[in-house]
C-alpha cells in the first residue's frame, strides 16, 4: 500500500497529526472531568469509570497515531477522521482518493 500512497498525502498527515492528536488528548480530558465532577458516584466508582475511559480512549490514541508509516497511512488517517479530528480545511487537503478510500475503511461510505 505505501507504494500507492502520495507522497503529497503523507505531508498532509505528518503535518495535521499533532493538530489531531491533541484534539483527541483534550476531548478525553474533558470526558476524565467530567467522571471526576460526577457527584452521583463514589470517588472508588469514579475511578474505575476513569480507569475504564483512559484504556477505551487509549485504543483510540493507538489506532489513530501508533506506528504512523506510509504502509498504515491510509488506516490512520481513516481512524483519525472515524473519530473526527480533523477541520474541514485538513480533511480537504487530502486527495480524493485517499479521502474515499479513508472513508469506506471507517465505515463512512458503503462499496
Amino acid at each position: 500500500m505505501s507504494e500507492d500512497f502520495a507522497e503529497a498525502d503523507w505531508r498532509v498527515l505528518r503535518s495535521v497529526k499533532d493538530a489531531a492528536l491533541n484534539r483527541l488528548c483534550e476531548r478525553i480530558l474533558d470526558e476524565c472531568r467530567g467522571v471526576m465532577d460526577d457527584p452521583g458516584l463514589t470517588p472508588h466508582q469514579r475511578y474505575l469509570k476513569m480507569f475504564k475511559l483512559v484504556q477505551n480512549r487509549d485504543d483510540d490514541i493507538a489506532n489513530a497515531f501508533n506506528d504512523m508509516r506510509r504502509s498504515r497511512a491510509v488506516q490512520r488517517i481513516s481512524w483519525i477522521k472515524y473519530l473526527d479530528l480533523l477541520t474541514d480545511e485538513e480533511w480537504e487537503r487530502f486527495s480524493p482518493r485517499t479521502r474515499e478510500t479513508a472513508l469506506f475503511l471507517a465505515g463512512m461510505i458503503e462499496d
